[in-house]
């Protein structure tokens, strides 16, 4: 696979896991303004991925899709995320 390809496949992947995620903390909580902090961050980084995608800079595209979707990754583990339990978008514990 081409890095191009790669990048837009990672892309779509992030952009498929943002649409489903679900913050899972009540809105007073700590762990709420945790969660908006990780899905603020890895709005950012997508963002940032995008622009570096269409600036041909593939490779900060791909190191940029890569952490957004770190962030979305670790909020679904630790429980601040509501995924569904989709495994496949999302590394869950079990």
């Amino acid at each position: 696979m081409s890095l191009a390809a790669l990048v837009e496949k990672d892309i779509g992947l992030t952009e498929r896991a943002l649409a489903k995620i679900k913050i899972a903390a009540p809105t007073k909580s700590h762990l709420r303004k945790v969660a908006e902090d990780f899905l603020s961050m890895a709005r950012a980084y997508c963002e940032d991925a995008r622009h570096f995608r269409d600036k041909g800079e593939l490779e900060k595209a791909l190191a940029n899709i890569n952490y957004a979707h770190g962030w979305l990754d670790a909020g679904a583990r630790i429980g601040i995320f509501d995924v569904g339990g989709d495994d496949r978008l999302f590394t869950l514990a079990e």
